[in-house]
């Protein structure tokens, strides 16, 4: 069992800057991708980064390119994902997941994650 909780979240201007942090207690961290995910009101969940367990090769949404960055602390158990110029699109709960050894062609999927934290609230006012 892995056991994931996000940190860093809260309100900041259009423009601005928040890094979240998900901390990952129970099992072997390097062997585990690492998810990040949104939901904002009234729409479905979606994918917004991952890194790899293998090789630490990153993944992003298009929406968030070049403004979000995805790194790991394998020493630390964390994941951090840096999030610039913000938007008041990026406004959402966001969700760290994790999963074992998994295969980099269903890293962008939520149903090839088991094990997901409680959410944390990101609110980006116009």
């Amino acid at each position: 069992q892995v056991q994931l909780v996000e940190s860093g979240g809260g309100l900041v201007q259009t423009g601005g800057s928040l890094n979240l942090s998900c901390t990952a207690s129970g099992r072997t961290f390097s062997n585990y991708a690492m998810g990040w995910f949104r939901r904002a009101p009234g729409k479905e969940r979606e994918f917004v980064s991952a890194i790899s367990w293998r090789d630490d090769r990153t993944y992003y949404a298009d929406s968030v390119k070049a403004r979000f960055t995805i790194s790991r602390d394998n020493a630390k158990n964390t994941v951090n994902l840096e999030m610039n110029r913000l938007k008041p699109e990026d406004t959402a709960v966001y969700y760290c997941a994790a999963d074992r050894a998994m295969r980099s062609t269903v890293i962008r999927f939520a149903t090839a994650y088991n094990y997901w934290g409680q959410g944390i609230q990101v609110t980006v006012s116009s």
